[in-house]
């Protein structure tokens, strides 16, 4: 249809252009170094329209490697789109074997080879072939050496992902050289020391972490409560114990692993008095059922006076277990064995605890009370393993 509207236009032309090249349009005489031109207006425009036809055809052909390239060079893109498509759905149906092969054979003719490789990359991680998966990684880099960081971002991924920690660690600290404040970088290295449980070093990058704000605030709060219960617990001296208080952060001075931390230091380092001081003045505000069990750990040098402080407690704390449990440990440390007893049996009554069991089994074997001190650490035992644990039967000699 379009050819034969195409001919009838053309003979149309023609017939006019004929009619006109006859008609009386105009004279036209052109001398050129001596040579004379004759024509009319309508055979001079022809002439040109033919010249400029030519011009525009050649400049077409030499054109048409350039544009048959380019038409070339989208129909690879297009083919590569679609093999990455695919690529990537086979992948996510857990068909990985076949998703990498379409990824990789893409990724030649692929305006993006760098996703390629990385997805190839990633197919190959969720195959189990760590060897194939590097080998993707390194072409990654070798095609676009300015993504670097995220080719070693996506290698420290998948290594922490296998628990190869200390390659993780060599990958993050490569990467660390060439973008010393990268946020994620950052974050991975900060979860790659906790997981190894390096706290100097942990200790060393929180700050810039939490200045980036990458990790949630729960996290970083997590991580700096270990690091700083570690110079707790691990405080040579009183002077060592108080520096390590001091860098606590006053939004964490009241979690109670750091409190328990801080009290077990100065018991260790036998500032009992202080201990039992700070820790009641504590418990004025802050009443916590394991810092009201550590009080009653506390040997200060006035014990009478502390199994006392206790039993004040005790009238506005009368049914609490860990109290009861604290007022027995000071009655026996100032053998008040009767006391004790009350008490023990009263926590045993209100809330059973292995360490309950355990302080009235020796408290009973003090009161030469055996079978029955036998029993209740078999009653503790049985607390810890989940389920009671059997008397053991006394062989006779005839069964020896």
């Amino acid at each position: 249809m379009k050819l034969g509207i195409i001919v009838v236009l053309a003979l149309l032309a023609a017939a006019i252009a004929t009619q006109a090249m006859f008609a009386d349009l105009g004279y036209v005489a052109v001398s050129i170094r001596g040579y004379l031109i004759e024509t009319n207006v309508m055979v001079l425009l022809l002439v040109f329209g033919l010249a400029v036809f030519a011009v525009l055809f050649l400049l077409k052909l030499l054109a048409a490697p350039r544009l048959i390239g380019e038409a070339a060079g989208r129909y690879r893109a297009g083919r590569a789109g679609q093999k990455l498509t695919a690529g990537m759905i086979e992948v996510a149906e857990g068909n990985y074997a076949r998703g990498e092969k379409l990824l990789a054979r893409a990724a030649s003719s692929s305006d993006t080879p760098l996703f390629n490789y990385l997805q190839a990359a990633r197919a190959a991680h969720l195959q189990g072939e760590d060897e194939r998966r590097d080998d993707w990684l390194k072409l990654a880099y070798e095609q676009t050496p300015e993504a670097a960081n995220a080719v070693f971002l996506t290698q420290a991924e998948f290594q922490l992902d296998r628990g190869h920690h200390e390659q993780a660690l060599a990958t993050l600290r490569r990467l660390e050289e060439n973008s010393r404040e990268h946020s994620y970088a950052l974050a991975l290295l900060g979860r790659l020391y906790y997981r190894l449980k390096d706290w100097p070093q942990l200790a060393e990058i929180l700050p810039r972490i939490e200045k980036q704000g990458r990790v949630k605030q729960a996290t970083i709060d997590k991580w700096a409560t270990r690091v700083h219960c570690e110079a707790l617990t691990n405080a040579g001296d009183t002077a060592a114990l108080d520096a390590a208080l001091g860098r606590i952060p006053k939004r964490l001075k009241t979690s109670l692993e750091l409190l328990e931390a801080y009290f077990e230091g100065l018991i260790r380092l036998n500032e009992t008095d202080r201990a039992e001081k700070e820790l009641g003045a504590r418990l004025k505000s802050d009443w916590r059922g394991p810092l009201v069990r550590l009080y009653g750990l506390v040997e200060a040098s006035d014990g009478s006076r502390q199994l006392k402080r206790a039993e004040d407690w005790l009238a506005k704390h009368a049914d609490d277990p860990d109290l009861l449990l604290t007022a027995a440990r000071l009655c026996l440390r100032n053998e008040l064995w009767g006391k004790a007893r009350s008490y023990l049996e009263t926590v045993l009554s209100l809330k059973p605890s292995p360490e309950a069991y355990q302080e009235y089994g020796h408290l009973l074997n003090r009161m030469g009370e055996g079978d029955a001190a036998s029993q209740a650490f078999r009653d503790g035992l049985g607390m810890l393993a989940g389920e009671p644990v059997a008397r053991i039967p006394h062989l006779r000699a005839d069964e020896s």
